[in-house]
């Protein structure tokens, strides 16, 4: 057994299991029990306590090439008693289980790539009601958006009267090429995904707690017919910011992260001065990897790009953040195709490899940038 390979395997499912989605914290005791081989790759074999007193569990790690100190992104347990006349077996259908579902958000990541212009997000809010007149208002008064009907969709879903429903409504404006749809869900987002996503918003470490208390959501959705995807993400974020000016927002769920309304409308006032607002549409997200502070963004597939991951830095996470979120500013506003094997700088004597390969910290593939 290649001790240093899993010792470092045990360290990243204890670090899986200290997630708040899975135990929210470190197993009472974990112990490695044996390994295997499965699709050319290595894999460990564990067992663990919830408690001392608890009993054991099963957890697999792994996906290692030969000798490598990293795997590919398996570990994965279902806290299912850990039984030795049945590990190895249970173990493999654990990996076969993280496998297809990583295969599956690898072909979505890349079918949203190659199918740029559609932005969604989610207005979470206290209570079930909104505003409806408000919202068709604040389009209009501050961002001149109002409907452009072109004789090919129906006019005859106008209601009298306006907001606080407590039932599923939907407003459609269809403006420059582009179609906003706007749904009132009178519930909360299922399964703890909202909560979830706002545990990873390192910039609001209550914003887990905020936004469990959310009653409903506002689905704010653009679909890009004409319109470039920079100009749909724009009209996303008009259309967001707006929605925010309803009483009891909690937060806005982007699929990748949730943030603070005072932030998202700090932020968004750079369309006030004509500036893209990336901080709106484009999560830096920042974690502490082995050997050094590693940062991802989340979104650049919207738009068409690759997403980006710098692995690994000895810098400190403001410069670091800085810099990815303007490599992802330039990559967006003019329209730059990085590419495997390039490099990119910001001087002339700046030249910073890029290599494309499975994301450490994003689905399917990304580019690294050694910063």
């Amino acid at each position: 057994m290649n001790q240093t390979q899993m010792n470092a395997a045990m360290k990243s499912l204890t670090e899986w299991l200290s997630h708040p989605a899975e135990l929210g914290k470190a197993p009472a005791k974990i112990e490695c029990t044996g390994e295997f081989d499965l699709h050319d790759l290595h894999y460990y074999i564990f067992k663990y306590k919830k408690s001392l007193m608890g009993k054991w569990l099963l957890g697999v790690c792994g996906g290692y090439e030969g000798d490598e100190p990293e795997h590919c992104g398996h570990v994965f347990s279902e806290m299912e008693p850990y039984d030795p006349a049945n590990a190895r077996e249970k173990a493999a259908a654990l990996v076969e289980t993280i496998r297809s579902y990583w295969m599956e958000q690898a072909r979505r990541a890349e079918e949203q790539k190659e199918n740029p212009g559609t932005f969604i997000n989610y207005v979470l809010l206290k209570e079930a009601k909104w505003d409806r007149e408000a919202l068709l208002r604040d389009l209009k008064e501050t961002w001149g958006i109002e409907d452009e009907p072109d004789g090919s969709d129906e006019d005859d879903e106008e209601d009298e009267g306006g907001g606080n429903r407590e039932s599923d409504e939907v407003f459609l404006v269809s403006y420059q090429g582009a179609m906003i749809a706007v749904s009132f869900l009178p519930a909360p987002i299922p399964n703890g995904e909202a909560e979830e996503a706002a545990s990873k918003n390192f910039m609001w470490p209550h914003g887990a707690e905020q936004v469990k208390g959310h009653a409903a959501h506002l689905l704010i959705a653009v679909l890009g017919k004409k319109l470039p995807p920079v100009e749909c993400g724009i009209l996303l974020a008009k259309a967001v910011t707006s929605a925010c000016r309803q009483d009891g927002v909690l937060g806005i769920y982007t699929g990748e992260v949730v943030y603070a309304p005072d932030y998202y409308l700090r932020f968004s006032g750079m369309l006030e001065e004509d500036l893209f607002p990336i901080y709106n549409l484009v999560w830096i997200g920042l974690y502490n990897g082995r050997k050094g502070l590693c940062a991802y963004t989340g979104g650049m597939r919207c738009f068409g790009y690759d997403e980006m991951e710098v692995l690994d830095s000895q810098t400190d996470a403001r410069t670091l953040h800085g810099f990815l979120s303007d490599i992802a500013n330039y990559v967006i506003t003019a329209d730059v195709v990085l590419q495997d094997g390039e490099t990119i700088g910001f001087s002339e004597e700046q030249k910073l490899p890029i290599t494309k390969s499975r994301g450490a910290a994003v689905e399917g593939d990304s580019l690294k940038i050694e910063f």
